[in-house]
């Protein structure tokens, strides 16, 4: 399987003092999160952007990539998903943070949606924390409801979390970030979460405005 590539966006003067990796849904690509980068660079004017493409070609969205496969008739499906693609995006990250020379605590993820669950099962399983994890409209995914204490043992990484969501979506209900939330916080894992209300599975400017001002405060705070 090829490597991972995706647009970018550079710092507005000088090298790159941080990375933010953008991490799309399923049935979108890396252009769906890009423009992100464009919002919050008057906050991060030193960070460089990616949004790499997911590896595959989207079984239901002919020009749109997945990061694993949904459909919804195997109850495990997303953990058997997230752990096949985790390879790929973690060797993206140490290749982007490599040639760039930053460290692993220059770094922030993104994600949303599917591009979430990579972020956070990713993210968590780091050597080396990032700054941040930033996830919106996602889920934690998990083996099993049951199994939250060996899931616990495989967390190697306990950046700070922010989760955003809309009340309104009907794609992931916005349990799932009440669930996360707690599920990551029972780790001993910072989570803070928005819930953006008359919102559906999307991001609005409020959200926005949080994920920005968040990243901000991390990185600033690693740098």
């Amino acid at each position: 399987m090829p490597a991972l590539d995706g647009p970018r966006i550079e710092p507005r003067s000088g090298p790159a003092r941080q990375l933010v990796v953008l991490v799309h849904g399923y049935g979108a690509d890396g252009n769906d999160l890009i423009e992100l980068g464009r919002v919050w660079q008057p906050l991060l004017p030193q960070a460089a952007f990616v949004a790499p493409h997911a590896p595959e070609p989207c079984a239901q969205q002919p020009v749109g990539r997945q990061w694993f496969a949904l459909t919804f008739r195997d109850p495990h499906e997303r953990w058997h998903g997230v752990n096949a693609a985790a390879p790929l995006l973690e060797g993206f990250l140490a290749g982007e943070l490599a040639r760039r020379g930053l460290a692993p605590s220059a770094l922030a993820l993104v994600g949303f949606s599917q591009g979430t669950m990579m972020a956070l099962h990713v993210g968590l399983r780091l050597g080396a924390a990032p700054a941040a994890i930033l996830g919106y409209s996602g889920m934690l995914v998990l083996p099993s409801e049951n199994e939250m204490e060996a899931y616990a043992t495989a967390i190697r990484a306990r950046p700070p979390v922010l989760l955003v969501h809309g009340a309104e979506d009907d794609l992931i209900p916005a349990d799932a970030l009440f669930h996360a939330a707690q599920s990551l916080s029972a780790m001993g894992i910072p989570t803070e979460w928005h819930l953006s209300g008359a919102v559906g599975h999307g991001i609005d400017e409020e959200g926005l405005r949080h994920g920005g001002e968040f990243l901000a405060r991390r990185l600033g705070a690693r740098a």
